[in-house]
């Protein structure tokens, strides 16, 4: 059986980090449901393993590019698993050990140095334990730790993979 393309795996990655992102913005602007700032760290996270899957896929690189492509992957996705298991952790505790809520997103960029911001974002807050809507029984934290290792491994298999003609000492 002949493998795929690694630039058709680029694509196919791409494609199915957009359709992520489209069930997230469902999700907020038809569902309703307001993104807590684990979220929003999450949908960096996907965002830039899209982004990093469309330029791999313009720019067809060869061994070299498609493994430093992946290991871009690999950080952007192990970047959606830690902050998609800290909001499963978050959804474990009892309420009086939630962190306190934080404003608004906008208020904090006009308010908070960046460097404030994203720690205070990457440590999550009550609203991020919150479980509005569920899936077969999975919340949106678990389901995207699955997406998240999905992309992981995919980003594995780029970077592992063996080339055609490439042959191993035996």
């Amino acid at each position: 059986m002949q493998r795929p393309a690694t630039r058709t795996v680029f694509l196919l990655a791409f494609v199915a980090a957009l359709g992520l992102i489209g069930a997230a913005l469902y999700l907020e602007h038809v569902v309703g449901l307001e993104p807590c700032p684990l979220c929003h760290v999450q949908r960096f996270a996907v965002v830039l393993f899209a982004a990093l899957c469309l330029l791999a896929t313009l720019q067809n690189p060869q061994v070299l590019g498609q493994r430093i492509y992946a290991v871009f992957m690999l950080l952007a996705a192990s970047l959606g698993i830690a902050t998609a298991s800290r909001q499963i952790w978050l959804q474990g505790l009892p309420e009086d050990q939630l962190p306190s809520c934080l404003p608004p997103l906008e208020f904090m960029l006009e308010a908070f140095p960046l460097q404030e911001i994203i720690t205070k974002m990457l440590h999550g807050t009550a609203d991020c334990a919150a479980v509005d809507w569920t899936l077969l029984g999975l919340n949106i934290a678990q389901l995207n730790v699955m997406s998240f290792s999905a992309m992981l491994l995919l980003s594995l298999y780029v970077l592992l993979r063996k080339q055609p003609g490439t042959t191993t000492a035996g």
